[in-house]
Order: C-alpha cells, then structure tokens, then sequence
C-alpha cells in the first residue's frame, strides 16, 4: 500500500460509502453504522490520514465559511444574503472571509474552514487546483463553488446561472429592435460565464444571420472602471456600435458614464442591456434594461447543496444552473434611423 496520504475519495471508493459518510467518522458523526464507521476507521489508520485533533473531534461545529473575493458590489451582497438566510434557517453560522485575486492558493483560502473546524466551505467565482480541494478534504470539510473560474473536478459541486441562454436573449432583444452593429463587454476571458455570455451573444448574430466582428468585443472585469474603459474604446471606433450588451449591471454603469462624457443619450444614441439585475437597476437614468440571475436563490442553493452533502444525501447533479430572465426596462430603444 502506498504510503502517500490518500484523498477521501479514495478511501470512500475502498469502503463502499459516500465521501460525506467518510467525512462524519472524521467529524466523530454518531449517524454512521458502527460496523461502517469500523471500516472506514481502518483505512483511515491505513493510509495514515487522520491529522492531530482532529481525531478528537465529536460532532459538527454549526459553522460554514463563505469565500469570496469582495463584498464591495451588490453581486456579492445578494449572493451572501441567500448563502446567509439559508444557514441561519438551520441555525447555522455563516463566517465571510475575503480572499483577494492572485491569493487562491493552498496556504490561503482552504486552509481557512481548516483553522475555523467549519463543516463547510462555499466559494465564490475561484478555481478549485487539486492541492486545495486535497486540503480541504483532508480536513474533513464539505465544498460548494458558485459560479466557478472554471469547470471544477467533476467531485466538487458547483452553481451557476444559464449565462449563453442570458447572452442569447440580450442580443435577441437588441435584434429584434432592428440593431445590427451590437457590441458586447465580457468579464475576465478565462471565466466560465463571461465565456457562456459572449457565446450566446456571438450565436444570435450568427442565427441572425449577421457576421461576427472580433472589433465589437472587449473583455473587462465585471466592475464600473472595465465598463468604462471598454466603452470609450468601442465609441471611438470609426463605425461605433449602436447597442451594447454587458456582461454586468456594474460594466453597463461604466458604459453609462463613457456614453454621458460622449455626449450621447441612452437609449436615443445607444441602447445599453447589462446582466445581473441588480437592485440598483431600477434607479439608474434610464432604468437598465438586463437580464436577471437569481443571486440570492444561487446562494441558498449553494447552502443546500452543502447540507446534502454534510448529511450524505445524493445531489441531482453536479453542475446546477438557474434560469435568467430578460428584464426590459428603459435602456433600450430602436436605433436612429
């Protein structure tokens, strides 16, 4: 036998259980079979994989770490709100840590629920490498990602929003107003749903019947100064766009203030259609057109999700995505003619 820690599923695939199950004698869980807790107990000693303390730990500590790059946008506050109204529901805590771009490494975000003894992590738009998903699992701790950077090991549970079918009826919208020349703002690349968003966008022109110009794309980063910039930059070119879709409600406020210093009138000049639906939308001038994700119902998902997976409950799939919902509202207008 090898002498190299084993993951926990490797030892669950040699018991015969779920991950979780293996996870509650870890925990010192009572709801195990005495002779499965014997098995598991064995291979656990066998592969040497229980840590110092956490041997001694008999039962779950009522707490779940949400992990999260920034709590300074209203996305991050609806996704908090639902992950925080389902744990208290269940009278469970909910500790907030923030972990900055270029951080995610093994010493930082996952060994956070480690030093808490949190039963569980839920992880917000990160990747997951496998020395961290290791490290979590070695701590006996449960993951849920939300909106991950990029497709997770198909072990790691993650939830989402139907981001191509948003893109798709954001351009449809905009087509059917008569615009042709449409632009659209895409988050960071090498996110997962900045891609499904500008992939639904590229698939109705192509359904349109109108040719993919790589000129009427930018990618920024989800936030008001990446709307802007990409904005000034698409309004410069000689043939600027008469509509542009972006990929957030706080990348269509940047484009608001490009088209304001422009000297252009939304809808009038350029109609905008951003994606998120955030509180905030209403109060815009004009009110942002958009479509909606449910925020706050992709953290209480996330929440559920963690609480199947603590109480060794089988999860429909791996991979959830909510509906999105065009929201029109006043951003949005016939071209001039």
């Amino acid at each position: 036998m090898s002498e190299q820690r084993a993951t926990l599923a490797v030892i669950a695939a040699e018991a015969g259980v779920s991950q979780a199950t293996v996870s509650k004698v870890i925990n010192g869980r009572s709801d195990v079979a005495p002779s499965t807790r014997r098995r598991i107990e064995a291979l656990l000693r066998s592969h040497n994989y229980l840590q110092p303390g956490r041997q001694n730990r008999t039962r779950r500590s009522g707490l779940v770490d949400l992990i999260i790059g920034g709590l300074d946008s209203a996305w991050a506050v609806e996704i908090l709100r639902g992950v925080e109204a389902e744990c208290a529901g269940r009278g469970v805590g909910t500790v907030v840590s923030l972990v900055l771009p270029g951080e995610a490494t093994p010493s930082s975000w996952s060994a956070v629920p480690v030093r808490h003894h949190s039963d569980g992590v839920i992880l917000v738009t990160a990747s997951v490498t496998a020395a961290q998903r290791a490290q979590v699992e070695r701590g006996g701790v449960a993951l849920v990602v939300i909106d991950p950077i990029d497709l997770p090991d198909n072990g790691v549970p993650s939830i989402g929003a139907t981001n191509w079918a948003g893109g798709l009826a954001a351009t449809e919208h905009l087509l059917e107003l008569g615009h042709r020349r449409i632009a659209a703002i895409g988050g960071r690349k090498e996110m997962l749903c900045s891609q499904a968003r500008i992939d639904g966008y590229r698939t109705a022109l192509e359904r349109a019947g109108i040719e993919f110009d790589r000129d009427l794309i930018r990618f920024g980063d989800f936030q008001h100064e990446g709307g802007f910039r990409c904005a000034r930059e698409l309004l410069a070119l000689p043939e600027p766009p008469t509509a542009v879709f972006a990929g957030s409600d706080q990348q269509a406020m940047g484009v608001y203030e490009a088209a304001r210093q422009a000297g252009l009138s939304i809808p009038r000049d350029l109609s905008v259609v951003g994606f998120d639906d955030l509180p905030m939308c209403d109060w815009l001038s004009p009110p942002l057109t958009t479509v909606r994700q449910p925020l706050e119902e992709m953290g209480r998902l996330a929440a559920r999700t963690l609480f199947q997976l603590l109480e060794d409950q089988p999860l429909v799939s791996p991979r959830m995505e909510l509906s999105t919902e065009l929201k029109v509202r006043v951003s949005t207008a016939p071209p001039r003619s």
